[in-house]
């Protein structure tokens, strides 16, 4: 696999957003469990409320902002193309469930961006059986950043 590529976009001020760097060593972890995925790019924005409240209603039929929002990429017929799609983290949302939560910001930051990544990768958590799954690969992923299990609140 070749470097990851990031876009990395701010629509909002906010100084306790992650730096690329750790952003990029958060979704190489999620990368380094999936060798064979030749897709290494993807866009991470942070928006406010508004933002998160509209994709959340348009795309999931939920009208209220969210945490974190993925939207994978599909290659058109006949074209590959290196991109795995979208992500979109609400940092105010973020910010406020981490102090619910008793978490350092940048640990719940870390667990979004690889439970996004999962998403954009093809996991999901619609059934119990898939959930687990998906959680425990998080767990495992995080621990190797050295981060607490982020379900053990």
């Amino acid at each position: 696999m070749t470097d990851i590529v990031i876009d990395r976009q701010a629509a909002i001020d906010e100084p306790q957003l992650p730096t690329l760097d750790q952003l990029t060593q958060w979704v190489s972890c999620v990368f380094s469990h999936h060798p064979d995925d030749e897709r290494e790019e993807l866009t991470i924005r942070f928006v406010d409320e508004e933002e998160s409240q509209t994709l959340n209603r348009d795309y999931r039929g939920k009208d209220k902002p969210t945490n974190v929002l993925s939207f994978p990429f599909e290659n058109p017929p006949g074209i590959t193309l290196p991109l795995l799609g979208d992500l979109i983290i609400c940092h105010a949302v973020v910010a406020r469930e981490a102090d619910e939560q008793q978490k350092p910001l940048i640990q719940h930051y870390a667990h979004m961006v690889v439970h996004g990544t999962l998403h954009l990768m093809g996991y999901d958590h619609i059934d119990d059986q898939e959930a687990e799954e998906m959680e425990q690969l998080e767990r495992q992923l995080l621990a190797e950043l050295d981060i607490p299990d982020p379900y053990h609140i």
